[in-house]
């Protein structure tokens, strides 16, 4: 599983910059799976909302 392995590193290079890693997921599921896909994207809104903004971002010209 390439994709697999690819997420799991890009989560750990999020940790080294001092993002949470769990701003990075992966879901499988066909497109046939329309009412996962809305929960999976619900799920995840509502996590990166909890997690608030980057602190990255903290700083930046909004302008």
């Amino acid at each position: 599983m390439n994709a697999k392995r690819r997420v799991e590193r890009v989560q750990e290079l999020l940790g080294q910059v001092g993002l949470e890693p769990e701003r990075m997921r992966m879901f499988n599921m066909s497109s046939a799976m329309a009412g996962q896909f809305a929960a999976a994207a619900t799920e995840m809104t509502q996590q990166i909302a909890a997690l608030g903004p980057s602190p990255l971002r903290q700083g930046e010209d909004k302008s």
